[in-house]
């Protein structure tokens, strides 16, 4: 073999290893893409499950309205309806834009930046979601007893149980709320962890 044929069959083995190094990390990325959008699997059938329930509390209270007929009742039904509507719909387009984050475009700089962005809206609109929760399990507790029961909670005199029911209910929910907020800097983080290792 002379020098000529080895320089050729080096030259062809080396376009084959760079041909299977490219598919090699094409591999990689594609299992890492599906590694990472799976992360967010869960998440989105939960919150998905969330809003549905939302928005039919929210139809009811719209069908029923005109049952509101104080302004603090119309108050606290425009506010139980703003959350009801707007915190699911905010959530559910943050939790696409992260499971549906591409990888693969772009470089690596640009997918940890829009990542970051996309994430820290979510957390804030999580704590926004643990903290209005609070006000809305009031408000909600008004317009709902107005309607089911045509009963003025802010006039009317309670029984020692609804206060004690209030509580119990307001305590689970406050856990609840710290316990989902933790799941989500907890899958947010695992994310990140999954991108980084592409670094």
């Amino acid at each position: 073999m002379n020098l000529e044929e080895i320089k050729a069959v080096w030259s062809e083995m080396s376009d084959q290893l760079e041909k299977q190094k490219k598919l090699t990390n094409e591999i990689i990325l594609k299992m890492t893409q599906e590694r990472y959008s799976n992360k967010f699997q869960k998440i989105t059938i939960i919150e998905s499950i969330g809003a549905i329930v939302c928005f039919i509390a929210a139809l009811y209270v719209l069908l029923n309205f005109g049952k509101l007929d104080t302004w603090y009742l119309v108050v606290c039904g425009i506010i139980t309806l703003g959350f009801m509507l707007i915190l699911p719909t905010l959530v559910l387009r943050s939790l696409s834009q992260l499971k549906n984050l591409k990888i693969t475009e772009g470089s690596y700089k640009d997918t940890i930046v829009k990542f970051s962005r996309v994430k820290k809206n979510l957390l804030m609109q999580q704590q926004f979601g643990m903290y209005g929760g609070i006000i809305v399990f009031f408000t909600s507790l008004a317009v709902f007893a107005k309607m089911f029961n045509d009963e003025d909670i802010f006039l009317n005199q309670q029984e020692v149980g609804l206060y004690i029911f209030t509580a119990v209910v307001l305590v689970l929910l406050v856990l609840f709320t710290r316990w989902g907020y933790n799941c989500y800097k907890s899958i947010t983080s695992s994310a990140e962890n999954i991108l980084k290792e592409l670094e």
